[in-house]
């Protein structure tokens, strides 16, 4: 027998034993548990809640061609490209979030959408949930960023995305995994 059959996989090892928020602003809410590990050991968790879902968009016009969004993240110190993204309030509809994110970013509104995938992100220490819809269909239109972002607008083929991505110069997670997925599901 497996080391794996004889763990019930589903139940949950750890035990939580006392928690403290630590900081909360209004994306997100640290806090502190005390919990006894898998090994029977007290000890400490961190975790980082956010109130907003991700949302991305891989947007494809009927060339095959998407758009990326490139900015300079401050947590991070450097410049990255990324699909179009953000947050979605929590009890919002997500698809209504999607589609304000690619407004806001792109300009673009679409017709036709798909949502491609379901994203847990860094989930060691954070609850964070995301989704990627695949935008089709596409009608141009004027880009109305948040003052937080000054964005640059690229639009190239789908499959240079995709290369970007293998290659390392899209890093961000989930633009990394929508992007193959989409990839996959296109054939591309």
């Amino acid at each position: 027998m497996s080391q794996e059959e004889n763990i019930d996989i589903y139940k949950n090892p750890w035990t939580l034993t006392g928690t403290k928020a630590v900081y909360e602003n209004p994306w997100i809410k640290v806090r502190e548990d005390q919990v006894i590990n898998p090994a029977g050991n007290p000890g400490i968790y961190g975790v980082v809640s956010f109130k907003n879902f991700a949302i991305g968009i891989i947007p494809v016009d009927g060339e095959g061609n998407t758009w990326l969004v490139g900015q300079y993240r401050y947590s991070l110190e450097e410049w990255s490209w990324e699909i179009p993204m953000g947050g979605g309030l929590k009890g919002i509809d997500m698809l209504e979030s999607a589609k304000r994110e690619l407004k806001e970013e792109t300009g673009y509104t679409a017709a036709k959408w798909t949502n491609i995938m379901k994203i847990h992100t860094s989930n060691s220490v954070t609850d964070e949930e995301g989704v990627v819809y695949l935008a089709e269909d596409l009608t141009a239109g004027e880009e109305e960023p948040e003052e937080t972002e000054q964005l640059i607008v690229k639009k190239l083929p789908l499959r240079e995305a995709i290369n970007w991505v293998m290659e390392g110069k899209i890093t961000d997670a989930i633009s990394v995994a929508g992007l193959l997925k989409a990839a996959r599901l296109m054939n591309i």
